[in-house]
């Protein structure tokens, strides 16, 4: 303190010309810093509680700890460090400088404490708080300590406390506070009820919201989102869109945050067409223009797999910002479509739009899916250039890139890169692993994540058991199968279904498999096609029409049912049933989408489908094809004619 009392010896400012000043300060918070217009002259006369009170706001406002500190140092000296006003003040510049020791210590010192003190402090410690940490006195000692010196809470203080208690997700909190709130009658409060509104959404407790917004006498728009809030996630499309009718009713049209709350309830199946709807009222209301609506409307779009629609938002929106190319690439990527992703990409980085690792994670993870080799190269140096390859994000998104790529070594290294790997990290190298078909260094990795204390999750088991069942690790696969059922407690899905299967019917147990393909809660075409394969490789067709049999009555409308038997007749050489099935499937079924194939040559990728004779040296790539199919049916004693065929 002796230092800061110090930097007061030099003051000499007439007081009403250094009032003066403070509106140019307040206005312009780039200054040097605070001090040095204030502290540059030679004596305090005239100094007065009214310019500490403007010099401390603006002090805070520009988070000046050295101007918060000499100020304080101002008061000592001249003997106001005990006026209340100016010690909230200075509260109030520690704790949003976080500086929460000095915020402490004179928290202690005062001798006096009111409700703004109180309010100060905790919403201060909550919103200006160091990643997210505070001191949980906050919570379980305010309220008792206020009501030991006779301060009476506001609606201030328990806004702080609820979005305080936030952090500890503990019910058993927040039903305390909502019953204080009650008892001190502040429920009415908009501000209040809203933060319950919030907190009890973000507890997954509907029904208290429900309750609190029903008893809420007063509903501003903040209010109405709130509700709106807690039901727009896809379970709550419904409820959402009658609560926005209620909101409508009551004279209410919405702002950006309302739509773009119903426009993610919209991702639900089947609200499609909902989505449409409130599509045509933001452009009736002209909240089109606003960014964050448009990136929503492209995202709920994108999930529904309305490429088209997404597009045509995208190109209408008249300013877009980085979430705006984020959506569009998400989106193409989400639809498999990485050579689409990545041209907006480089259209992005053409308009001097910077990435962030969000971009960089969704471009490699569509570089992964089509095996762009020199496209994954060129972005994990530019992540190293820009410094963003330290994101946990981008690291998995390089390991599942360059793992689809064919680079097992490269994915390794940006493994071992990483000094914190997490689930997702561990996870990718493990199914790294397996894709590459080294199942003892998948199993090996598994391993090492447990013994790290992380907890695997459905994706880390399916990775390690997929890599047991391309190994014919039976014993194996069925301790870790047991594993993820037992220990963890992990109910499984139809694809580690599909794994087990496979595992079994390689293994040749085939009554096995056809067992747990009956014990499984849905018949699913993965874990079908897996026994299938089985099937074909014992030459077992029994078992294999009987389960594709059980799958067409159960899905009569899907197209890979159908291709499922028709490849098990081709493989019989029953060409008559296969023409029979395919019948069926063109009428009982939709357009099927073919399968594609790609390659990339010194950076283009071709892509082919079946039959396809639209590539430029189609003519070419056929009689190379022919010529490879007969030097395999020369060379091969095992290929019949109807594996040929299916070649």
């Amino acid at each position: 303190m002796l230092i800061f009392s110090k930097l007061c010896s030099c003051i000499s400012l007439n007081h009403r010309l250094l009032v003066s000043l403070l509106p140019v300060i307040r206005g312009n918070y780039s200054l040097v810093s605070v001090p040095e217009v204030i502290w540059s002259y030679d004596s305090p006369i005239g100094w007065d509680r009214a310019f500490f009170s403007e010099a401390l706001k603006i002090s805070a406002k520009a988070c000046s700890i050295l101007g918060g500190k000499q100020l304080h140092a101002g008061t000592v000296k001249l003997g106001l460090c005990d006026v209340l006003s100016l010690q909230n003040q200075i509260l109030d510049v520690y704790v949003k400088c976080r500086q929460h020791n000095a915020a402490w210590r004179l928290f202690g010192e005062m001798h006096v404490r009111n409700v703004v003190t109180w309010n100060t402090l905790i919403c201060g410690l909550v919103d200006f708080s160091n990643n997210g940490e505070y001191d949980s006195r906050i919570i379980f000692s305010a309220l008792r300590l206020m009501k030991l010196e006779s301060v009476n809470p506001d609606f201030l203080t328990f806004t702080g406390l609820l979005r305080a208690s936030v952090k500890y997700k503990d019910m058993g909190i927040v039903t305390q506070l909502h019953c204080f709130v009650i008892k001190f009658g502040f429920l009415e409060n908009c501000f209040v009820s809203n933060s319950l509104i919030n907190i009890y959404g973000k507890l997954d407790a509907i029904r208290y919201a429900r309750l609190v917004f029903n008893e809420a006498n007063y509903r501003d728009l903040a209010v109405w989102n709130a509700i709106l809030s807690c039901h727009s996630s896809e379970t709550y499309a419904g409820e959402a869109f009658r609560i926005y009718s209620l909101m409508h009713l009551e004279g209410f049209t919405g702002d950006e945050f309302t739509f773009s709350k119903l426009i993610n309830t919209c991702a639900a199946p089947g609200f499609l067409q909902a989505g449409k709807q409130i599509h045509g009222l933001i452009i009736k209301f002209s909240f089109a223009i606003d960014i964050l609506v448009s990136s929503t409307l492209i995202d709920m779009y994108a999930k529904n797999g309305i490429v088209d629609d997404a597009q045509r938002t995208f190109d209408e929106m008249p300013c877009r910002n980085l979430v705006s190319w984020n959506t569009i690439i998400m989106c193409y990527g989400r639809q498999g479509n990485g050579r689409e992703a990545m041209r907006f990409f480089r259209e992005m980085l053409q308009k001097d739009m910077c990435p962030n690792e969000l971009t960089l994670s969704n471009i490699l993870t569509s570089c992964g899916n089509v095996s762009a080799t020199s496209e994954s190269h060129q972005l994990h140096a530019y992540l190293v250039k820009s410094r963003l390859n330290s994101f946990l994000s981008t690291a998995n998104a390089l390991i599942y890139a360059y793992s689809k790529c064919g680079s097992i070594e490269s994915a390794s290294q940006c493994f071992s890169a990483v000094s914190e790997p997490d689930l997702v990290t561990w996870t990718s190298i493990i199914c790294a692993y397996g894709f590459h078909g080294l199942a003892n260094e998948s199993c090996e990795m598994f391993e090492k994540m447990v013994s790290h204390g992380i907890m695997p999750d459905k994706v880390s088991f399916l990775g390690v058991l997929s890599a047991c069942s391309h190994a014919g690790l039976v014993h194996l696969g069925l301790q870790y199968f047991n594993l993820m059922t037992s220990t963890y407690q992990i109910i499984p899905d139809s694809e580690h279904y599909a794994c087990l299967i496979d595992l079994a019917g390689r293994s040749g147990f085939l009554e096995q498999a056809y067992e747990v393909l009956k014990s499984m809660p849905d018949f699913d075409p993965s874990a079908v096609g897996a026994f299938i394969g089985a099937c074909k490789v014992h030459e077992n067709s029994e078992f294999a029409e009987e389960a594709i049999e059980r799958l067409l009555c159960l899905e009569p409308n899907k197209p890979v049912n159908y291709a499922l038997l028709s490849n098990m007749y081709a493989f019989e050489g029953q060409w008559v049933n296969v023409a029979r099935v395919r019948k069926l499937m063109r009428e009982n079924c939709e357009n099927k989408v073919p399968g594609c194939s790609w390659t990339e040559i010194y950076g283009d990728v071709h892509t082919f489908v079946s039959s396809d004779k639209y590539h430029w040296r189609s003519s070419q790539l056929y009689d190379i094809l022919e010529m490879f199919l007969w030097e395999v049916k020369e060379c091969s004693t095992f290929l019949s004619n109807s594996d040929i065929w299916l070649l």
